[in-house]
């Protein structure tokens, strides 16, 4: 296997392939439906059905745990049946369906359901869609390419919020039909990828056989240092559901809460796409050690956070940190894996930091109920004080063939 390590030494000429865009194009779109619902959850949970912090936490937690679980099995399946896309489909039509549970939502149940669904869909569509980006971009450009996927995500992330708070002052705080009007560019985005999207024309291998889990165990070191990388940040790192519950906190009045997400998703987006580009030239290493500093700034921010200027300076430190991270890890997965076994990887990489964002959440919660809002963040800045030197053994572990 080549080495994936190595920092390439120029920029490549060669443009981000079409397919990456459109799958871009589609995760902004699920986006908006989903930070649309997402923003106002927590409050919802919160004020109209009586949830605990600890509560929120789980529910975060295990939807993410169920989408990743997801994900390992549509990983599998997309490396045997060689056609991403409409499992992709199958994915993005889930999430579109959930959305229509969540004005029906009168009670914790129907928001488990609705998030179940959700989540599902989300880990159906996930693992293919960035293998197939892995499949059809060139690897001196996959920083790049997964880091314009980012943004263009966030974009979604920017807008949904934007809209969210619109419509909480035009609907006097009307969460339900907020809910009913994501629907929309939820099921707008199934068919953007239905009509745009093309499988690769030479796979990397052809369909058929059977299906080998034994693959998931046999996948390569690199691999799985990257994995136990990623899961200690992913650990360490709390569902934004807690970053709403302290807007609040902080002075927002229930319309506004939203622009805590607006905030974050425009400082995530603007960094992703660059700081991609930038690991394509000058390696992966420094920039994720430079976004668990940033981590820990953010939570040291947000404890102390008594006012809302103090608060946005927290979110714009989380967002940077968000883009100097997410997408590395995805390249780090598609640059490791043998090329017959991409889905795979993806899949075994989100079931593993989906189980550590799981065990992380549900720890913020309790700790929340307990201690409060500054418990929770001053534990997070002390877990990624911890993480930063476990990055730095595990990368050294791997020698020169993985540069974290």
């Amino acid at each position: 296997m080549s080495s994936y390590s190595e920092p390439t030494s120029s920029a490549s000429r060669t443009g981000v392939p079409r397919t990456v865009w459109i799958l871009g194009i589609v995760s902004l779109l699920m986006d908006i439906s989903s930070e649309m619902v997402q923003t106002l959850l927590p409050f919802y949970l919160v004020s109209s059905l009586g949830a605990s912090a600890v509560t929120i936490g789980f529910i975060e937690g295990l939807s993410v745990a169920i989408a990743t679980t997801t994900k390992l099995f549509s990983g599998i399946v997309s490396d045997w049946a060689r056609n991403r896309k409409w499992l992709a489909v199958a994915g993005y039509g889930l999430g579109a369906i959930s959305k229509l549970l969540f004005p029906f939502a009168t009670s914790t149940g129907w928001i488990v359901t609705a998030k179940a669904i959700d989540r599902v869909g989300k880990g159906i569509r996930g693992t293919p869609r960035d293998a197939l980006i892995a499949d059809v971009t060139p690897p001196q450009i996959r920083g790049a390419a997964f880091g314009l996927r980012k943004s263009l995500d966030t974009v979604g992330g920017f807008v949904g919020p934007l809209a969210a708070i619109g419509l909480m002052v035009a609907l006097a705080n009307d969460v339900l039909t907020i809910f009913w009007i994501a629907v929309v560019p939820a099921f707008l985005s199934v068919f953007v990828l239905m009509i745009g999207i093309r499988e690769p024309e030479s796979p990397v291998r052809k369909a058929g056989g059977s299906l080998k889990f034994r693959d998931v165990v046999t996948l390569n070191r690199s691999v799985w240092i990257v994995i136990i990388a990623a899961s200690a940040l992913t650990f360490v790192r709390f569902s934004e559901a807690f970053l709403l519950l302290k807007s609040e906190e902080s002075g927002f009045q229930p319309a506004w809460i939203p622009i805590t997400m607006v905030i974050m998703h425009a400082v995530y987006g603007l960094t992703a796409y660059p700081v991609g580009k930038l690991s394509d030239v000058i390696g992966r290493t420094g920039i994720l050690g430079a976004s668990m500093a940033v981590l820990v700034a953010a939570y040291l921010t947000l404890a102390f956070a008594g006012s809302i200027v103090v608060f946005l300076i927290g979110i714009v430190l989380w967002g940077l940190h968000m883009g100097l991270s997410q997408g590395l890890l995805a390249t780090l997965i598609a640059d490791a894996a043998p090329a017959h076994l991409k889905g795979t990887a993806f899949g075994v990489f989100n079931l593993v930091t989906g189980l550590a964002v799981l065990f992380g959440n549900v720890l913020a919660g309790l700790v929340w109920d307990i201690y409060g809002s500054f418990g929770t963040f001053l534990s997070g800045a002390i877990l990624a004080c911890i993480s930063l030197p476990v990055l730095v053994l595990i990368s050294r572990s791997g020698s020169h063939r993985v540069r974290l």
